[in-house]
C-alpha cells in the first residue's frame, strides 16, 4: 500500500498542493505547521536598488500595495511559484533560480546586482549578502500551535522550507516512520538524521516535491 503525502506547508500554499496531489489520484493530509500573517512595513524607494529579490511567493502575497512601487526594478525569484506571483502582481522577473535563496544571490552577484531589495519573511532563510543594499520582512510564518502529529506516522510528509524541517524534526515522535520529501538541499540538510527516506526534489517547486514524495510513497 502506498504512503499518503501529508502537506506541511501553511495556507494558500497547503490548499493547492492537497489538489494537485489528489488531482493525480492520490490521498493527502493537510497538516501545516505554520500560517502565513503580513507585517507592517516601510518600502525604501526603489531607486536605491537596482533589483529585488524574492525568495517566496508568500512575499509578493503580503507585501501589499508597496509592492508596486517596485514594478520597474528587475525581479530575480526562487522556484517557478515565486516567479509566476510575481509576474502575475505585475512585477517584471528576468531570473528564476532553480535552488535556494543563497544560490540566487550568488547568480544575481554574476549578472552585476549591487544593491538589491531583499523581501522575505521575519525569520529568513537567506542572510545577508555582498548584493543586498536593504532586506524588509514583509510577513511573518506563525507556529500553528496544535498539530496532530499522529498523522504522520506512515506518511511521506512534503517539506518546503528550512523552519518547517527543523520544527517537523522537533514534533515528530517516531521519525523512523516517516519519509520525507524535502523542495532543496538546503532543507533536506535542516531535516536531520532518522528518518525511513528523505528525497530532495530536481527543482525547487511543487510539482517536482510532489513527484519526489510519490517516488517515496510507491517505493
Amino acid at each position: 500500500m502506498s504512503r499518503p503525502l501529508a502537506v506541511l506547508r501553511p495556507e494558500p500554499g497547503n490548499a493547492a498542493t492537497v489538489q494537485a496531489i489528489e488531482a493525480l489520484g492520490r490521498r493527502a493530509i493537510r497538516l501545516p505547521l505554520f500560517r502565513i500573517v503580513p507585517l507592517a512595513w516601510d518600502a525604501p524607494p526603489a531607486t536605491e536598488h537596482d533589483a529585488l529579490i524574492l525568495t517566496s511567493a508568500n512575499a509578493v502575497r503580503q507585501a501589499g500595495a508597496a509592492l508596486q512601487a517596485y514594478a520597474t526594478l528587475p525581479v530575480h525569484a526562487v522556484g517557478a511559484a515565486t516567479a509566476a506571483a510575481a509576474r502575475a502582481a505585475g512585477l517584471h522577473v528576468v531570473a528564476t533560480g532553480d535552488s535556494d535563496g543563497q544560490a540566487l544571490l550568488n547568480a544575481a552577484e554574476r549578472a552585476g546586482v549591487r544593491r538589491a531589495l531583499l523581501l522575505t519573511a521575519r525569520d529568513r532563510a537567506v542572510a545577508g549578502h555582498a548584493v543586498l543594499s536593504a532586506i524588509r520582512a514583509v510577513y511573518a510564518s506563525e507556529a500553528v500551535d496544535a498539530v496532530d502529529t499522529a498523522l504522520l506516522a506512515g506518511t511521506v510528509a512534503l517539506v518546503h522550507s528550512p523552519r518547517a524541517a527543523r520544527r517537523l524534526a522537533m514534533l515528530a515522535e517516531d521519525r523512523a516512520a516517516i519519509a520525507v520529501a524535502a523542495i532543496a538541499p538546503a532543507v533536506a540538510q535542516a531535516l536531520g538524521t532518522g528518518w525511513y527516506a528523505v528525497a530532495v526534489a530536481e527543482r525547487p517547486d511543487d510539482a517536482a516535491t510532489i513527484a519526489a514524495a510519490l517516488s517515496l510513497a510507491d517505493a
